[in-house]
This record gives C-alpha cells, sequence and structure tokens, in this order.
C-alpha cells in the first residue's frame, strides 16, 4: 500500500533556510505575488518546492538563495520600497515571539522551571506563528518522536482551555511543568495527559505513564503550533 503519511520536517534546518523563510515572509506579495511565480524565477521544477522549504521539509541549495538574493535584491535593501515600507521590513525583523530558556528541573518528568522568572534569550519569527505567543525549548524524551530534546516550539495560550482531545499541549497545574498530547477523559471535566514515547519502560511499565488530570486543575493551556530545531542566537 502506498504510504500517504504526511512528510516529515527535515532534522537540520541549515541557516540559509532560515533566512530564505524570513525573507520570503517579507517579501511574499511585495516582491513576488505567490509561490508559483517565485518557482519560475527562481528555477525550481514546481511551486512545491517553495512549500517544502517554507514549511521546513528541506533545505533550500545556497545557489539558490543567492538568485533569490539577487534578483529581489532592491526590495531585500528597500531600494524600491516607500519609507513606511522601510520601516515595516525592519519592524518585522526585530518582532517575532519571545524564546524563554529554560530547563526541566527533574529527570524522567520534566518539570520546567517558571517562566515568569526568566528574560528572553531571542526572538523567534517564522511564517505561521504570528498568532503565538512564545516560545520554550524541549527538554527530555517523553514526546519523542514528536518532539524532539532540544528543540523549540511556538505556543499560543488558550484562554478558555477548550481541548482538541489528541493535540499535543504545554500545560501547567499545580507545581508540572510538561508537554502532553492531551486525549478525552471518562468524563468531559478531565483529560488523559499521554506521552507519545512509548518505548521506554522501567521494569514491566511504562516509564512514561498516561495519567488524568481535571481540566480546572490546569493553570496554564498552550497548543503547540509549530516545530523548529534549536539554532544558535
Amino acid at each position: 500500500m502506498e504510504d500517504v503519511s504526511k512528510p516529515a520536517k527535515i532534522k537540520i534546518i541549515r541557516p540559509e533556510t532560515l533566512e530564505f523563510i524570513i525573507l520570503y515572509s517579507q517579501l511574499k506579495g511585495k516582491a513576488f505575488s505567490g509561490n508559483a511565480q517565485l518557482a519560475e524565477a527562481l528555477g525550481f521544477n514546481s511551486p512545491s518546492s517553495i512549500t517544502e522549504i517554507i514549511k521546513s521539509r528541506q533545505n533550500i541549495d545556497p545557489e539558490k538563495l543567492k538568485v533569490f538574493k539577487e534578483k529581489y535584491s532592491d526590495f531585500v535593501i528597500g531600494k524600491k520600497n516607500t519609507v513606511n515600507s522601510q520601516n515595516i521590513a525592519v519592524s518585522k525583523l526585530s518582532e517575532g515571539i519571545p524564546m524563554y530558556e529554560i530547563t526541566a528541573t527533574a529527570s524522567g518528568v520534566e518539570v520546567y522551571n517558571d517562566i515568569n522568572d526568566k528574560e528572553p534569550v531571542g526572538r523567534m519569527n517564522f511564517p505561521g506563528i504570528e498568532d503565538c505567543d512564545f516560545a520554550l525549548p524541549v527538554w527530555g524524551h517523553s514526546m519523542y518522536p514528536y518532539l524532539e530534546n532540544g528543540c523549540w516550539v511556538a505556543l499560543k495560550i488558550i484562554h478558555d482551555k477548550k481541548i482538541l482531545p489528541g493535540e499535543v499541549y504545554y500545560i501547567e497545574w499545580g507545581e508540572y511543568r510538561m508537554y502532553k498530547r492531551l486525549l478525552a477523559g471518562d468524563s468531559d471535566d478531565e483529560v488523559i495527559a499521554h506521552s507519545d514515547n512509548t518505548t521506554e519502560m522501567i521494569g514491566t511499565r511504562l516509564k512514561y505513564a498516561p495519567f488524568v488530570i481535571k481540566i480546572t486543575d490546569i493553570k496554564k493551556l498552550c497548543l503547540v503550533k509549530d516545530i523548529h530545531k534549536k539554532h544558535n542566537h
């Protein structure tokens, strides 16, 4: 049977790919109208090649990035933009969601330090995370392979605590802070916190066993919107 599973994101996003993604976000609709026009300009066979790069499923060839920057150099450096457009471009470079460098305080169970005690170490700015509130790293292996140790996660705070069963969330309740896939519980007022890593065992028991949480006990609920590998800032 043909495998129709969703393509996985690449393990290492190269710097030139990050640069392309940022410039793509800034120039789309100004320097080019869409992926079809851009693909033709850069010599790609299909617009889907652009999509694969923007979705972090493949890296861009450095030569393609060079062609991209040369072709749209006036837009990149602002020669063809108005003063307002230049200000917008500069503003977008400085915008983004705050990134908090926090670590787990216990092995086996990921209990994170309070982000309120931390200053942002940088900003994350990628297409598709504009409505997110902040970004945190992943420490530990309980959500492997969906979340790998060391990757960065863009999070959107869910204020009304409406949970979509099956989605992955960052949750805080009591003294605990961790990533879990939340499944529907036996009653409407509870959810099951599930770990994707079901291979690691302690004796005959799962190392990351599922457990039940009352929704009213959840102090902060954040939906995982996007995942990116950790990079130097």
